[in-house]
């Protein structure tokens, strides 16, 4: 019988619920992704990331098993009692996968109906943030610390990615609430420099881009052959 097709990284997926994660937080899933690593995301929406990502997960499990089932079946091979037997076996495990998806969607719904609601019934105006500012608050989500040159007593915050915000900024961003310093800390060996769940928020929000008008994006090469090319 012919081996196993190899699986495909979780992240080449699509999910059904792509749509509604874009359209509610006005972000591609790429960019959504990133975001979480990188620190930017506040608890709920983070949360709801790791839901996706799960989702994502057994999104390509069912994915794996369709195009082996279409090998199967598709005439290359002798129908023989072997062929048969591996066929009875493939639908089985998409049947599990299937379950297992709909299992990771359900809790993707269960972290995204409260965001969709709080979209819905309220229109804050988000914090505005300069592009500076916004670039600042991205550096030092990836990690950033305050030194206090020794010699000449100059304060700049090092972030890990080499960009170097001036004490100036920091201390206007600070006292909007969107960062906070660990003060435990002595400043001449570093002070962590975190963003605030306040920041988060201002930073996200400020990040969002136009949903109005979305681009057409083809399906990531993991999605199922049933899986329409246009995202939204």
């Amino acid at each position: 019988m012919p081996p196993d097709p190899a699986p495909l990284p979780a992240w080449r997926a699509v999910s059904p619920l792509d749509h509604r994660l874009e359209a509610v937080t006005g972000h591609d899933i790429d960019t959504l992704w990133s975001y979480r690593d990188r620190g930017v995301l506040d608890e709920p929406h983070a949360h709801l990331v790791d839901r996706h990502r799960e989702l994502a997960k057994t999104q390509t499990g069912v994915t794996f098993y369709l195009r082996l089932l279409h090998r199967l079946s598709s005439g290359e091979f002798d129908v023989d009692d072997a062929l048969c037997t591996r066929i009875d076996r493939t639908v089985d495990q998409l049947e599990e996968a299937r379950d297992q998806r709909d299992a990771a969607a359900r809790k993707v719904l269960a972290a995204l109906k409260p965001i969709e609601a709080a979209a819905a019934a309220s229109t804050p105006r988000a914090q505005q943030l300069s592009t500076d500012d916004q670039a600042a608050l991205l550096a030092i989500a990836g990690g950033a610390k305050l030194y206090e040159h020794l010699l000449t007593g100059r304060m700049s915050v090092t972030a890990a990615s080499g960009t170097r915000i001036p004490h100036a900024k920091l201390q206007r961003l600070e006292d909007a609430g969107l960062v906070v310093r660990d003060t435990g800390q002595p400043v001449h060996a570093g002070q962590p420099v975190t963003l605030t769940d306040t920041g988060r928020a201002a930073l996200f929000a400020a990040r969002r881009t136009p949903t109005t008008q979305p681009s057409k994006l083809p399906a990531r090469p993991g999605a199922s052959p049933s899986t329409p090319a246009q995202r939204r």
